[in-house]
């Protein structure tokens, strides 16, 4: 999320153009987050930069979060940072599952970016650093003190198999 993030669609009346600002500065924070649509729960973690050291932190987060005598199978896309290697540090609790390439569809986060890009992060104008990383914050509380929220977003019948 950043000061020059998308515009996203608004209800309007046909033939009509709602006003919509855009900040055209570059200053952003990155959200890495996790949904468990079963337990209606998410971990995240807001961070300056998406690097491996970035994931390491997200996955120890994670792994803070899962039900004792639980296993995580976290759904990753192609991202460099979610790729297995000697500098990614996978806590024992969690599994990481690696989506076919240019599948995006199949994980279930992207749809709570949408999300919360479309109902609490488009149309901001942010004076600093600070202004983005409560709205990130905020954004995300919103999201996860709504356990029905999570499960009807994150829900996947392929994914979600209650033991």
């Amino acid at each position: 999320m950043g000061q020059k993030g998308s515009i996203e669609y608004v209800w309007a009346p046909i033939g009509s153009r709602p006003p919509m600002v855009r900040d055209n500065r570059h200053d952003s924070v990155h959200i890495f987050g996790a949904i468990c649509p079963a337990r209606g729960v998410g971990a995240a973690i807001i961070m300056p930069g998406v690097n491996t050291e970035a994931m390491n932190e997200h996955l120890a987060e994670i792994s803070t979060q899962v039900a004792a005598g639980a296993h995580c199978l976290l759904v990753c896309d192609g991202a460099g940072w979610h790729q297995k290697g000697e500098w990614l540090i996978i806590p024992d609790n969690i599994t990481l599952l690696q989506l076919p390439t240019y599948a995006p569809e199949l994980n279930p986060m992207e749809n709570v970016w949408d999300y919360l890009r479309g109902n609490k992060l488009s149309s901001l104008i942010w004076d600093s650093y600070d202004a983005m990383l409560e709205a990130c914050k905020q954004a995300w509380l919103f999201l996860v003190n709504d356990p029905a929220r999570i499960a009807s977003i994150g829900t996947r019948t392929w994914a979600c198999v209650k033991g």
